[in-house]
């Protein structure tokens, strides 16, 4: 005897079977080797997000480990720097979400102060700007400081940041222009 569902089971078995090939999109897997790719690009948004090098390196590690103990197939290669953007900062949110549940200790001011700066900066003053940069951007609140990250620190155009924040690409243009504004008047400009 057949199961009363079994009318539909066929139905779903014939459409699947109907649907022409070229219809179907196989999508590359992301792996490991693309993630590479990428890293720079994700550091540099998560310092901007967490405001310190070591909070980006772990962000960036808890990323990648979300990413691969769950594949994801992608639509295309351009599509993975914004998915990963999308992880990075849901990653980022349930650190801090995370972090609130626990009580801390208070900030240690001496430790903050001898934050590295990024490896393309050569000269001192040029290390010490990065670091008024990322300070000022980590300062923002959450919605623009993403938006800043993706877009100035990341590279990312306005429409992969508008797909990896999930947000509509004016609200990517209207978040940036304030948090690019209150970056300038945080750095006396």
């Amino acid at each position: 005897m057949r199961p009363v569902n079994a009318p539909l089971e066929d139905l779903f078995r014939e459409v699947r079977h109907a649907t022409p090939a070229s219809c179907r999109v196989v999508t590359p897997e992301l792996r490991a080797a693309a993630l590479g790719d990428h890293i720079d690009r994700l550091y540099r948004a998560a310092w901007a997000m967490t405001g310190a090098r070591e909070d980006a390196e772990d962000l960036v590690q808890e990323t990648f480990e979300r990413v691969l103990r769950r594949p994801r197939e992608i639509a295309r290669d351009d599509d993975a720097l914004p998915y990963l953007l999308g992880v990075l900062r849901n990653t980022w949110v349930d650190i801090v979400r995370g972090r609130a549940r626990r009580p801390t200790a208070p900030l240690d001011v001496e430790a903050a102060s001898h934050i590295a700066a990024p490896a393309a900066a050569s000269s001192p003053l040029e290390k010490v700007a990065a670091r008024e940069v990322f300070a000022a951007v980590a300062a923002l609140p959450d919605e623009l400081r993403d938006v800043v990250a993706a877009v100035d620190v990341a590279g990312l155009s306005y429409a992969e940041a508008a797909q990896s924040l999930g947000i509509p690409i004016g609200t990517v243009m209207s978040r940036l222009s304030r948090g690019r504004r209150r970056v300038a008047e945080a750095l006396g400009g």
